[in-house]
């Protein structure tokens, strides 16, 4: 079985849907601590100028020592989903398949989530499904896995029984390889090209939120995030 471990970010990047998709199992690994101005709370989308951020308000806490399973919207159902929700549509409603996927989108950003974690794996539950991606997916804070960076890491694939850890490459700057070797587990490094796609606008802006594919290519969109028949970028990225 082939395991693969990141954080529940928002409304992710395509490099994400690669990686869960080359697994059998994804673990959330949402017992870590929670980092500040990265992917967790927020993404890019696509503007006819450049890009913005879409972003998830937080309570205000002691964010340094915050678990990502503990971090709460602020103001769950309030108007900065409204907001969000006009920004990508304002933005996208021209493209190809926007309609074929706006609605069921839209009641999934809606749903009453107090949880950011929740609230994220609701919305990778409906890119799953819309990139058919099918795949087991687990918490890890509901394991009981200990340890920190590759140890935990480590602890999880054990746990999850993984004959293969399928890691992002900047896994290579943490993990104990000898450790996964003990412990007959493999260990294969993501290397993913962007596929360079038509968007809306010109010019091609990489690392975009996937709904920028999705709106833009619909059910190519698998084919594509895997470089079939799409040129991609020579540069491999984290």
């Amino acid at each position: 079985m082939i395991v693969t471990i990141h954080q529940p970010e928002h409304l992710p990047w395509l490099g994400f849907f690669h990686k869960v998709s080359m697994a059998d199992t994804y673990v959330v690994l949402d017992n870590v601590q929670y980092r500040r101005r990265y992917f967790q709370n927020r993404n890019k989308i696509r503007t006819i100028t450049n890009w913005q951020w879409i972003t998830v308000p937080l309570e205000k806490d002691e964010r340094d020592a915050l678990l990502i399973k503990n971090a709460r919207i602020a103001d769950a159902g309030g108007k900065w989903k409204s907001k969000n929700l006009e920004s990508i549509f304002h933005n996208y409603h021209r493209a190809t398949y926007f309609k074929s996927y706006w609605d069921d989108f839209k009641s999934a950003y809606m749903e009453n989530h107090i949880s950011l974690s929740d609230f994220n794996c609701s919305l990778l539950k409906y890119l799953f499904n819309s990139f058919n991606i099918q795949k087991d997916v687990l918490l890890a804070s509901e394991m009981g896995a200990s340890g920190e960076k590759g140890d935990l890491i480590l602890n999880i694939c054990k746990i999850t029984g993984a004959r293969k850890y399928f890691s992002g490459i900047s896994g290579k700057d943490y993990l104990d390889l000898d450790k996964f070797s003990k412990n007959n587990i493999e260990v294969e490094f993501q290397e993913f090209h962007h596929p360079i796609y038509a968007q809306l606008y010109d010019d091609f802006i990489p690392c975009m939120s996937a709904l920028d594919l999705l709106f833009n290519h619909g059910p190519k969109s698998l084919d594509m995030i895997h470089g079939v028949n799409v040129p991609v970028m020579e540069e491999i990225f984290l």
